[in-house]
């Protein structure tokens, strides 16, 4: 009887636990594809970006674009439904979004995109680089 009272409440916490929403570092990684091509030069128009092994439960994907050899200065990006097809299309990111435009030389540039659902919260994560030019 005693071994028992014990079992339960250890049963219990392994199944809250298991049950819990994930944490970001829980979370599943997003396969995230795309690619630039000259015409993306400091261009108001983003690529086309793949995502693949997207969680149920995804209403959309927020997309950032970042310059690692210029951080502070921001790309822009925005938030895209998601229709169920993985891709982003040319065009979607609307927020203040601005292409590749290396004052000089070659910089490298990354995606990143969560998988969001109907709360607001992140089930997955996932980031793509590329230089330019």
């Amino acid at each position: 009887m005693i071994q028992t009272a014990k079992t339960i409440p250890a049963l219990a916490t392994a199944l809250m636990i298991a049950c819990s929403p994930l944490t970001a570092a829980q979370a599943q990684d997003l396969t995230v594809d795309f690619k630039f091509d000259a015409s993306s030069k400091c261009s108001n128009t983003s690529p086309e970006i793949r995502v693949g092994n997207i969680p149920e439960g995804t209403v959309a994907f927020k997309v950032r674009l970042r310059d690692r050899n210029a951080p502070g200065y921001n790309h822009g990006g925005g938030q895209v439904p998601n229709d169920g097809s993985g891709l982003i299309p040319k065009g979607a990111l609307k927020e203040r979004y601005k292409g590749p435009c290396p004052p000089s030389g070659s910089h490298t540039y990354v995606f990143t995109v969560k998988a969001i659902d109907a709360n607001d919260d992140t089930l997955a994560e996932g980031e793509a680089k590329q230089r330019f030019p």
